[in-house]
């Protein structure tokens, strides 16, 4: 059965739509990537699932239960974490003050400290630096206080948009690498990235956006072998 489910979503801002009678779905303890190039939708996507916009037309539903315009706090409430493009860490305050915030749900909050415990135990750096403030951090460190955050929810899904953005080649690895422990720990995870090589490696299916609409989907490793994802995407 799918944990999350999508049918038929169309959704945009103000004239504008970005996405068109868009469908997918992903099981639990999955990982999905969503691929595309720029402008594709992908960021709209993930802002549909995790309530920051409301689809105009078709349906939502996750864990079974109807999700489609509800509001943010109640999406998070049913467990969906959304770590966004280009982080956005709380700079001023510390990195445990950071991973503090994502623990603000009362069923978050009872289990604080053994979520702390695993979020350390999973990025060590974190733990050495948990008295720093985060605007000091570089910016693969960032992107592991982001998707440590997202993990102080206790979330079913984390939502990861463009998580490699901006990092130096040596991080996108480390970055990547984190995702696959993530996973491993049995979250389940929908992705959207550019960095289409990598990511095909890291999830089990993937479905490829065009402006907005879904072009293909498939078995990650059969997807990376069709010549048109290569050419297009990958680079090859």
């Amino acid at each position: 059965m799918s944990l999350l489910e999508l049918r038929g979503v169309t959704a945009g801002y103000g004239q504008f739509t970005a996405l068109w009678d868009v469908s997918l779905s992903v099981a639990a303890g999955e990982a999905v990537a969503v691929v595309g190039p720029n402008g594709a939708g992908k960021t709209t996507l993930l802002r549909v699932i995790s309530g920051l916009i409301a689809p105009r037309a078709g349906g939502l539903a996750f864990d079974g239960a109807a999700l489609g315009g509800k509001p943010a706090y109640e999406i998070v409430a049913h467990g969906v974490a959304h770590v966004p493009e280009g982080r956005r860490i709380f700079p001023v305050l510390t990195v445990s003050d950071n991973l503090k915030m994502g623990a603000y749900l009362p069923a978050a909050r009872r289990r604080f400290a053994e979520s702390l415990e695993r979020v350390y135990a999973l990025f060590p750096v974190l733990a050495e630096r948990r008295a720093q403030r985060a605007g000091s951090l570089s910016g693969g460190e960032q992107q592991m206080l982001a998707i440590g955050r997202a993990l102080m929810s206790r979330p079913k899904l984390i939502l990861l948009d463009e998580p490699s953005m901006g990092l130096a080649p040596v991080m996108v690895l480390r970055v990547f690498d984190l995702i696959r422990r993530i996973r491993e720990e049995g979250y389940t995870i929908l992705v959207v990235e550019q960095n289409v090589r990598q990511v095909l490696k890291l999830v089990d299916r993937a479905y490829l956006l065009e402006v907005g609409r879904i072009k293909m989907e498939g078995r990650a490793a059969e997807l990376g072998e069709q010549d048109f994802v290569r050419k297009a995407y990958v680079g090859l």
